[in-house]
């Protein structure tokens, strides 16, 4: 994506173009693209700013993300053909609802512009050779680069062909990747025999906190959360799933709670389950919106009928039932891995990287976009709306770099001797 997105802006650096070829191990080009959003492809989102993005410093992503906005990927993909939608949730969307509409316009765009696309053709070394410029070198031969985008993604999805290459390449070329590297916006799994796995395919929206084990909230999501065999996915477990894993590095004991109604506290459920005396729990948590299955599952970690009128119940069983409503502790036992996971969290720290440029500190003539880099956002499009950005910026620049030393070298050859 980030790769695309640099070809095409450095064919359009300028009038005169540099010779761009975009090299993809690869045999299926964009298959992150054709399985984002469900095989629809949340392009963006309607509002993306540094909030929603982790790893390096949010004031270093703010200045990427600022060079390259919403508006401007809008309008890019309407010139290519592509209208976006707005759901509900933000999410904008072709409004084809394929994902195939993305890719296809992505590649045009390259072609049309003039970049060579050569896949499958994996990279295996990338060296700087002593007279300037890289080699580049795998199982199909050598290739000699003025200058490099290094877009290899994460490690999430390997079966599209992000399988952590990159890191390697990148400390080749003198840089750092972060200590941890892990899944984000990924599945979790719970201990077999747990409540909600016996729910599966039930879902409901609800809010999800991480807090660390001296109850201090360190993230929070609201947004669906779906039971599945395994354990639990949906938006809010996706989104606060990097945030667990990352507290857990130093603090064991961090964990996920859950409220099953968005915006009470144990508190204000009680109160709310002592109005309606004579309606039983279930009833109470079904007229909230909750599927049968999960109010029944409620009641039963409270120790309390479904049916059983909430005036009956001791002020000890009223606010049990209240506190599994809206305090329920995911005993998370791990997470679903890298196969399953949108993106990954850690990478090159963009304390390396030029960010007007996107070019390595340690490198000159290397630039280091999209997913390799130590940034990593919410469920969304963010994700996408980050390639967008430091593919650009990372483009545009290597584009007018490589014009700038062919035009000095010709002026060079025509200086007097």
């Amino acid at each position: 994506m980030a790769g695309l997105w640099a070809a095409r802006s450095a064919r359009a650096a300028g009038g005169a173009r540099p010779r761009v070829v975009v090299l993809d191990g690869a045999r299926r080009l964009g298959a992150k693209i054709l399985v984002a959003g469900g095989g629809r492809c949340n392009v963006t989102h309607d509002v993306v700013d540094e909030t929603a993005f982790a790893g390096s410093s949010r004031r270093a992503i703010r200045k990427v993300l600022g060079r390259f906005d919403v508006a401007r990927t809008v309008a890019f993909f309407r010139e290519l053909g592509v209208d976006l939608k707005r759901e509900e949730t933000g999410k904008l969307f072709p409004t084809t609802d394929s994902a195939r509409t993305v890719l296809d316009a992505l590649l045009g765009a390259v072609r049309d512009a003039g970049a060579e696309l050569v896949h499958p053709w994996r990279v295996e070394r990338v060296a700087r050779r002593d007279g300037g410029g890289f080699e580049i070198a795998g199982p199909a031969g050598t290739l000699v680069a003025e200058r490099i985008v290094l877009a290899t993604g994460g490690k999430s999805l390997p079966q599209t062909g992000s399988d952590g290459a990159g890191y390697g390449i990148a400390r080749s070329l003198g840089h750092s990747i972060t200590e941890r590297v892990f899944p984000a916006l990924v599945p979790l799994l719970l201990p077999a025999g747990d409540a909600l796995r016996a729910l599966r395919g039930v879902s409901a929206r609800a809010t999800v906190e991480v807090r660390s084990s001296a109850g201090a909230v360190l993230a929070r999501f609201t947004d669906g959360l779906l039971c599945t065999h395994f354990g639990v996915s949906g938006p809010a477990v996706l989104d606060a799933s990097r945030y667990l894993t990352a507290a857990r590095f130093d603090d064991p004991g961090a964990r996920l709670v859950v409220s099953w109604l968005p915006g009470e506290t144990p508190e204000s459920a009680d109160r709310a389950l002592l109005a309606r005396g004579a309606a039983g729990g279930g009833r109470f948590l079904r007229e909230r919106g909750l599927p049968e299955r999960l109010a029944e599952a409620i009641c039963d970690a409270a120790g309390v009928p479904a049916g059983r009128p909430l005036r009956e119940l001791a002020r000890a069983e009223r606010r049990a039932l209240a506190g599994a409503a809206t305090e329920w502790t995911l005993a998370v036992a791990g997470d679903r891995g890298f196969t399953h996971a949108e993106v990954t969290a850690g990478g090159v720290p963009l304390s390396e990287i030029r960010l007007e440029t996107m070019e390595s500190r340690p490198c000159p003539g290397l630039h280091v976009v999209g997913e390799v880099c130590d940034v990593d956002g919410r469920i969304g499009g963010y994700n996408f709306q980050w390639a967008w950005a430091s593919g650009y910026v990372a483009g545009r620049a290597a584009g007018a770099a490589a014009l700038r030393a062919r035009d000095s070298a010709v002026d060079g050859k025509r200086a007097p001797g």
